[in-house]
């Protein structure tokens, strides 16, 4: 291959959409570069990244499950995505040496659809305490609602409450983004909250399902699922049943890949062109 390129890396990977998106953006804008997805699993990412270091045309990956915690490993953190998140969902080239470097750019992804839903002082849920959920967890500690500008610790965010297959993790998770909440396990019945956010693989294609009793949400809850194979998942189904707001994986999808194919190609995401490329990714 001898054009520049970036790519997706997982396990499994062949569901991803991320080359559909990259590669209608990079045709939009006429750049001759191309993204692709390359399967990986963990007990082969430490050579992964090896031979991407020695490969001038390789500008970078995006991470996604399994590896979004563990990829951490493998390259430089300059800008303390592994302090501050715990978790890297973008690998860039950083330079000619080989330097490879960390960033995250899922939590820019999972805020944008949430711009006008009033979370102050209410309560959220989270399902899981992985990569996706860490970057959500940072979103609500440091972003809903405010802008381009930080939140005054504990003005906005109402309690927030991790359901996961481990709470002593889930705990540990909300003690070290600063929140107040509570952990509990999978199968507790849910909080009240305003926002259920899945941001686990359950309800995956190839996964176990998410089983939720979505009764004790307020009737002007919102259902965010971050699942997008299916995009139509048995939450959100259930969600819409019950007459509730939804936001499908598509959403925070679309808007971590700008981010990132900014970061790999040096020009901004055509973002005017959402429409078609949801029509495209919704066929």
């Amino acid at each position: 291959m001898t054009r520049p390129y970036a790519e997706v890396i997982g396990d499994p990977i062949a569901h991803s959409k991320s080359p559909l998106i990259h590669n209608f953006w990079l045709a939009k804008l006429g750049i001759d570069a191309q993204y692709r997805a390359c399967h990986v699993k963990a007990e082969e990412l430490a050579d992964y990244f090896a031979r991407r270091r020695g490969d001038a045309n390789w500008l970078g990956c995006n991470v996604t499950v399994p590896h979004k915690i563990a990829a951490l490993e493998f390259v430089a953190d300059p800008s303390g995505v592994g302090p501050s998140i715990g978790a890297t969902n973008t690998v860039l080239r950083a330079g000619d040496d080989g330097t490879l470097s960390a960033t995250n750019t899922d939590s820019i992804g999972f805020v944008l659809p949430l711009d006008g839903f009033d979370l102050r002082g209410r309560e959220i849920a989270v399902v899981g305490a992985g990569g996706a959920a860490r970057a959500v967890l940072f979103a609500l500690a440091r972003m809903i609602g405010r802008g381009d500008r930080p939140r005054p610790p504990g003005v906005l965010v109402g309690r927030v409450t991790i359901l996961n297959r481990s709470p002593l993790k889930a705990q540990h998770l909300l003690s070290g983004f600063g929140l107040e909440g509570r952990a509990l396990a999978l199968d507790a019945p849910l909080p009240p909250a305003a926002l259920l956010v899945n941001a686990s693989s359950l309800g995956m294609v190839g996964k176990p399902p998410l089983d939720l009793n979505l009764g004790p949400l307020p009737n002007d809850a919102l259902v965010y699922d971050l699942v997008y194979a299916p995009l139509r998942t048995a939450l959100l189904a259930a969600a819409e049943a019950r007459g509730l707001e939804t936001i499908d994986g598509l959403a925070m999808l679309v808007g971590q890949a700008a981010a990132a194919f900014e970061m790999f190609f040096g020009q901004p995401a055509p973002r005017e062109h959402d429409a078609e490329l949801r029509a495209l990714l919704t066929a």
